[in-house]
């Protein structure tokens, strides 16, 4: 019979190589999930995230202006709804960039904006969002 000091090592190696596999299994799903806007994943992000109050069908306010091509679209300017003066003034035009910084801490990038209680969601999921917007545009 072994000592337990003998069979130890060959048995760590078996399960940290097990371990490893299925690290790779999990994580498998996490890099799908970054794939292009149109995948299941980025929409599903929008829906979890800012649905309840925005639309990305032109001309479809809620408590939140419509997306529909924001991207490109200058802060503040959609016509038919009411942005807080701070948005009105904020003076730049919305990219990928900036909707994910927004999204993630809104009061950084438009101090005074009207998304409150809203306090920002994860950088990963912002990125979805902001791609998702960016291929949605005018498809919806």
């Amino acid at each position: 019979m072994q000592s337990h000091s003998q069979t130890s090592p060959g048995i760590w190696l078996r399960a940290i190589a097990g371990a490893g596999a299925l690290t790779l299994l999990l994580s498998a799903p996490a890099s799908l999930a970054q794939q292009p806007a149109s995948d299941e994943g980025a929409q599903q992000a929008f829906n979890n995230s800012c649905r309840t109050c925005h639309s990305v069908k032109e001309g479809d306010n809620r408590l939140g202006p419509n997306l529909h091509n924001i991207v490109g679209r200058k802060a503040g300017a959609l016509p038919d709804y009411n942005y807080s003066p701070s948005m009105k003034e904020a003076g730049f035009v919305w990219d990928q960039d900036k909707l994910t910084r927004f999204m993630v801490k809104p009061d950084e990038i438009v101090s005074g904006n009207k998304m409150q209680p809203y306090g920002g969601i994860s950088a990963d999921e912002a990125a979805k969002v902001a791609a998702y917007l960016q291929a949605a545009g005018g498809s919806q």
